[in-house]
């Protein structure tokens, strides 16, 4: 690999399709620019270029979206992110945070919900099919118990800013923060609702399912092997998180409006949106059958899949009692599947 000086004295290289698409995702998370060209190996200049283009392209382009909010877009329905996504330093970035955050008592949030905003404000008042991911911490209860207040907001606050990121590596936006769950979506570039056109759809649902799925191995790779040591040398317990993904058709619907103010003079008016669907209701719910680090995933995403993601995950045979869930299509109890590796 080229060292970073070496890239640093061409300037006039281009970034490819997959590294300028890796760049803005993680500029998007609130990674700032220097660590980027530490990441990928590139000059300052390169990352400077890449966001500013992107950031021109956004303001020129802003009224056209208004206009037509179907053609909103992701880097997750465009790329296979998992093969550009540098796990490793995911990992060694969330050990670093953790460290830093429990050795100074206190967490850095940064994570910006802007881009969440937008596509909110983009579909606001239809009907969109979404990725949905829910993750749930588990164990939070009998953190609760036995360390002081502060340090448990730290520990939660570092958790779900790793979290955030690593979704927003995958092309994933996070949607609200529950407690210790985070509830986020992955947008597709379906628009097929035809019947005959069953397949072509699938075909576009593939890229956005697949990343939300490798999202949730790393997530649980970096809770594993970054948060887990550093907790460990402070003899706090090992978190362990379950994860709920599946895809469908969903409602933006309006809530009220978010007014920001400084002193007594209103400087926005911005509305307050939120998602609905029996989509959601299951991805939440289906969270809590999963194997702490493991993930679960519904007979709609799960049919998208091809044959080697499908051979990771089983159908999970549960009680009616535990899990009564129809599935909208054939009226019988709809199917969930869970990930071998984590059983």
């Amino acid at each position: 690999m080229a060292s970073h000086d070496d890239k640093s004295n061409n300037p006039t290289s281009t970034p490819s399709s997959y590294q300028r698409q890796t760049i803005l995702s993680l500029y998007s998370s609130g990674i700032e620019r220097d660590v980027i060209c530490w990441q990928l190996d590139i000059s300052q200049e390169e990352v400077d270029k890449v966001i500013e283009e992107e950031e021109g392209r956004r303001r020129k382009q802003q009224a056209a979206d208004a206009k037509n909010p179907s053609e909103i877009s992701s880097i997750g329905n465009s790329f296979y992110l998992d093969a550009i996504v540098n796990i490793d330093f995911a990992i060694g970035n969330a050990q670093t945070r953790m460290w830093k955050a429990l050795k100074s008592g206190g967490a850095q949030f940064d994570i910006s919900m802007e881009e969440t905003d937008k596509i909110l404000r983009k579909f606001s008042r239809s009907k969109v099919t979404f990725v949905i991911l829910h993750i749930d911490l588990v164990g939070s209860t009998q953190l609760s118990m036995i360390l002081p207040l502060d340090r448990l907001t730290t520990i939660i606050q570092t958790f779900t800013q790793e979290m955030s990121t690593v979704i927003a590596l995958y092309g994933g936006y996070v949607l609200k923060y529950i407690g210790d769950a985070i509830l986020a979506f992955f947008i597709t570039n379906s628009s097929i609702n035809s019947k005959d056109d069953i397949r072509q759809k699938q075909e576009q649902l593939y890229l956005p399912c697949i990343n939300a799925v490798n999202c949730a191995r790393s997530m649980i790779k970096v809770i594993q092997n970054g948060i887990n040591p550093i907790l460990n040398q402070y003899d706090y317990p090992d978190m362990s998180i379950r994860i709920g993904i599946d895809v469908g058709e969903i409602a933006l619907i309006q809530y009220g409006w978010d007014i920001h103010t400084l002193g007594d003079k209103q400087i926005v008016k911005e509305p307050h949106h939120d998602i609905l669907g029996y989509t959601v209701n299951v991805a939440i719910k289906m969270t809590r059958l999963a194997e702490p680090n493991g993930l679960v995933i519904g007979q709609s995403l799960y049919n998208i899949l091809d044959e080697k993601q499908r051979s990771t995950f089983e159908r999970l045979n549960i009680s009616p009692d535990v899990w009564s869930y129809i599935d909208e299509k054939s009226g019988s109890i709809y199917q969930v599947y869970g990930s071998k590796e984590h059983k």
